[in-house]
């Protein structure tokens, strides 16, 4: 059965509350407890949810420093593909995300790869 996209779309927006919360709880909330986090691609990832608290709170954005815009590209029986738009305030700069999550019959992530991308070009539509 493929996921849900609007599943999907849930487990973002609480990773976004998480973002902006830094709240070990809500960061948890996402994982599963032996869930395996690539910060990037073929980085060495984070395993289990203590070491990706403890990597996220290390790397952590303040509260509002960002915006965030994301579509759903697609799902598979357990892949989910993102495409995001994060824009920081100070100092100033955007990145293009693709996120590869892969999750569990009850929404809760095993596997997340960031894959980002820097850019100065205009962000689509502005």
């Amino acid at each position: 059965m493929v996921i849900d996209p609007h599943e999907v779309e849930e487990w973002v927006n609480a990773y976004r509350k998480a973002w902006l919360s830094n709240d070990p709880r809500d960061i948890r909330s996402l994982f599963v407890e032996e869930a395996v986090y690539y910060s990037e691609p073929y980085a060495k990832p984070q395993r289990g949810t203590q070491a990706i608290v403890e990597d996220w709170l290390a790397r952590k954005d303040e509260p509002d420093d960002t915006t965030f815009e994301f579509e759903v590209l697609a799902t598979t029986d357990d892949l989910a593909f993102v495409r995001g738009l994060t824009t920081y305030n100070e100092p100033p700069r955007t990145y293009y995300n693709l996120w590869v999550i892969r999750l569990n019959q009850t929404g809760r992530c095993t596997e997340f790869t960031e894959w980002w991308m820097e850019t100065d070009k205009p962000v689509p539509g502005n």
